[in-house]
């Protein structure tokens, strides 16, 4: 007799969109974006009602949202509690994925189900070594596009006939964000933090700028903190140089545009300069490097990034976000006891 595979509900919110997918365990039955308002965890009425428009008549049988800035933590998936709400809630940064929680929170306590967050932006697996920055009074970060990392370099173990917890793997997410992972055996032991902290700039962050300038810049009093951190996220990288982070936009421009091919090739240079400390966290030793995210589908980027990479690994690309499929396979692993639900504290 064949086992009912659980019919999953997937929401990952986005800067303007939440991504919602129901999966009959890890198929996809139906996807959509919905629109979203900018707002908190504390007000997501909209996002509600949106989503059980999304889903009719159907229950799910559990909820996997995706993790939001919570406290460092290790990979895995957690049960929704009230201390993750209520950390969600008070955040330090604004993030969408703040609200994927709350949503599920609610939708299951109303139908009556569980909610389960899986490899949160603050999946924490960093060396020892890797956390001093340079003074005391700082530490580098752990956040990154943990799901997609962990679910690509698992996808791609498995096209290979091994376990994703035996090799080592350089992850490069190419999106409106860039982070790149060394992962050592199943452990992302050194990432740049791709959120405000660190990295190549990108379509919309800055990046690692020059620090002393940064803080003359600061005290300059010609901007205040709030202009200083939308310089850094989201008026930074390709948007602050092109006026646009619209990859699509830009590959049209950049046969006509000096301007905008510099900006993109520099980009792309300091995305490789980034992977290549990742090779030399992993003493070489790197069985893959693997591209994802939704830049990896602009043929201009993978084509001048390639002969950045391939002298030191293997490249295997995989386009696109993937999240709502991996939140689904993490719900699948769960709901078929491969997986041990953590408990967040």
């Amino acid at each position: 007799m064949s086992r009912v595979e659980p019919l999953i509900l997937c929401i990952n919110p986005g800067s303007t969109s939440v991504k919602l997918g129901l999966f009959r365990g890890i198929e996809a039955v139906q996807t959509e974006n919905i629109t979203r308002r900018e707002n908190t965890p504390a007000d997501i009425t909209d996002e509600i009602i949106a989503v059980k428009e999304f889903t009719g008549s159907e229950v799910p049988d559990l909820i996997m949202a995706r993790g939001g800035l919570l406290k460092p933590m290790p990979s895995g998936v957690y049960r929704v509690n009230e201390r993750m709400l209520r950390d969600l809630a008070n955040a330090p940064y604004r993030h969408a994925s703040n609200l994927a929680a709350p949503i599920a929170h609610r939708l299951a306590v109303e139908w009556g189900v569980r909610a389960y967050i899986a490899d949160p932006v603050t999946t924490d697996e960093l060396n020892d070594i890797a956390r001093p920055a340079g003074h005391p009074l700082f530490e580098r970060k752990s956040i990154f596009h943990a799901l997609n990392h962990k679910a690509m370099a698992r996808k791609y173990a498995e096209s290979v006939g091994r376990k994703y917890e035996d090799m080592n793997l350089i992850v490069i997410h190419l999106g409106g964000g860039i982070s790149i992972g060394a992962h050592r055996r199943g452990r992302v032991v050194d990432v740049n933090q791709a959120l405000d902290g660190e990295g190549p700039f990108t379509p919309q962050r800055s990046g690692t700028l020059p620090a002393g300038d940064l803080v003359r810049m600061a005290f300059s009093g010609r901007y205040s903190e709030e202009e200083m951190l939308r310089m850094i996220t989201g008026e930074g990288g390709l948007k602050a140089y092109t006026g646009t982070s619209d990859m699509r936009a830009l590959e049209k421009r950049l046969e006509n545009e000096s301007e905008v091919r510099k900006a993109v090739d520099a980009m792309i240079y300091q995305t490789a300069k980034y992977a290549g400390e990742m090779a030399v966290v992993l003493r070489g030793d790197v069985d893959a490097i693997i591209i994802t995210g939704g830049l990896a589908y602009s043929g201009y980027i993978i084509e001048n990034l390639l002969p950045w990479l391939q002298w030191m690994a293997p490249v295997a690309i995989f386009p696109g976000e993937n999240e709502l499929a991996a939140l689904a396979y993490n719900g699948w692993l769960v709901w078929t006891g491969q997986l041990e639900v953590k408990e967040y504290e």
